[in-house]
């Protein structure tokens, strides 16, 4: 066999290539369906103008996608735990392809011009494409050793922020062009691609050998003619192995992560909801302009996410990154605040940008650790856990900011936001853990 160098972490050749596909097609995978989740807050403006949406009830539009992730979330990642990572990645992709769908005919029926259908199917498309989420990550931390894993999940959670820097440019002149349904007839037709794509591609990682007990019939044959009794058999109610036992049970560690990852999440949906609205509203800057300013923002977060996976591999603890990564997000969320005291796009557009790339560098160390801490048998439902919360948390942004700048304008609002990752810096645990 065709071994890899001890230092490639590898255990052969085969393995590597099979890591590096389930990299490449789970990033295309996210990368398409956060098109359909980040996609509506770019809608924005056409819901304002042409169908006289009040922010606040826009920005709940724009926000049903997350809504729509929190009721599968969990769910899909036991569908991953038990039945592999490929079956959940794919049912969930041609979900979310039927759904978005259901939107162009939806569309093309005139039904979408008020509320509550067009958050109802945004919603359903949220809840399909939320398998994407544990499964990806399922597969990514399953194919790559430690050694490489910080660095494989930031690459991987770089999807996020390039799905919402094309959904920047994409959405608005898409919008202005066709309205709801082109948005919908586009990421239809990705999802369906990228569907068929894993299901042929992807292969499971491999799994640890399930802990098993002593068989009574092999103790009977080996006690045979020597006298020695047949052991009574464990009862049903036993024990589980120590690499089946419930990790929350363990300790604090995932808990605390959860936590802290609900609050650094709400700078990340106030940019990605309202910063192509920020920058219209409170720096005049022409809607295509500002959706430039955006998408150079999630760049710029693509950038973060993997370089804060690189140094969370060599750093002695993945949780100290954690930490420091929240507290600059408050002190450039405080920044984004100030700035929006006065007219100043230039400097707005360069604050909005490092701020933005700060609020999402967060996402793949946490759910590294979270891999790490939760083991092979829980990984999946833990990452389920993690995104209910933070897309629990993020479904909240949009109505509950709307409101707020609405009331008090965009500087107390702005503020409010960098409360959060002060707060989250404080529920940081401590340090790292992992199981098997």
């Amino acid at each position: 066999m065709d071994r890899t160098s001890p230092a490639d972490g590898f255990p052969d050749a085969r393995s590597r290539v099979l890591a590096w596909r389930a990299l490449v097609l789970g990033s295309l995978a996210q990368t398409i369906v956060t098109i359909v989740v980040a996609g509506p807050a770019f809608l924005i403006p056409l819901l304002r103008e042409k169908e006289a949406f009040t922010l606040a009830t826009a920005g709940t539009a724009a926000a049903s996608t997350s809504l729509g992730m929190v009721f599968t979330l969990v769910i899909w990642g036991a569908v991953a735990d038990r039945r592999g990572e490929r079956i959940a990645l794919t049912a969930g992709l041609l979900a979310c392809a039927a759904a978005t769908a259901l939107g162009v005919v939806l569309a093309q029926a005139g039904a979408l011009h008020q509320p509550l259908p067009l958050i109802g199917v945004l919603a359903l498309a949220g809840a399909a494409g939320a398998s994407v989420n544990s499964a990806t990550g399922r597969v990514v931390a399953g194919w790559f050793p430690r050694s490489q894993r910080g660095t494989a999940m930031g690459a991987r959670q770089m999807a996020q922020p390039l799905g919402t820097a094309i959904a920047a440019v994409l959405v608005p002149p898409l919008a202005a062009a066709t309205g709801v349904l082109g948005f919908f007839l586009v990421t239809s037709g990705l999802c369906l691609a990228i569907g068929i794509a894993c299901w042929l591609g992807i292969v499971d990682p491999p799994r640890p050998a399930r802990a098993e007990l002593p068989d009574p019939a092999d103790a009977d044959a080996g006690g045979a003619g020597e006298g020695a009794k047949t052991p009574a058999p464990e009862p049903a109610f036993s024990s589980r192995p120590a690499d089946e036992e419930n990790p929350y049970r363990a300790d604090s560690f995932l808990l605390r992560i959860h936590a802290a990852s609900a609050l650094l999440v709400i700078p990340q949906f106030a940019f990605a909801t309202y910063g192509l609205v920020w920058l219209m509203d409170s720096q005049g800057m022409a809607a295509a302009t500002a959706g430039l300013v955006v998408g150079a923002a999630q760049l710029a977060g693509a950038g973060a996410r993997f370089a804060m996976g690189r140094v969370s591999d060599i750093a002695p603890s993945r949780v100290v990154v954690l930490r420091i990564v929240a507290w600059f997000a408050c002190v450039l969320s405080a920044l984004v605040a100030a700035v929006s005291l006065g007219l100043l796009p230039v400097v707005a557009a360069i604050v909005f940008i490092v701020a933005s790339a700060a609020s999402v560098a967060d996402n793949g160390l946490a759910l590294t650790s979270i891999a790490e801490a939760a083991g092979h048998r829980w990984s999946g439902k833990s990452m389920g856990i993690q995104n209910t919360g933070q897309h629990i948390v993020g479904a909240g942004v949009g109505p509950a900011l709307g409101l707020l700048i609405t009331a008090g304008g965009y500087p107390i609002a702005m503020l409010c936001v960098a409360v959060a990752p002060a707060l989250a810096s404080f529920l940081v645990p401590k340090a790292d853990v992992e199981r098997s």
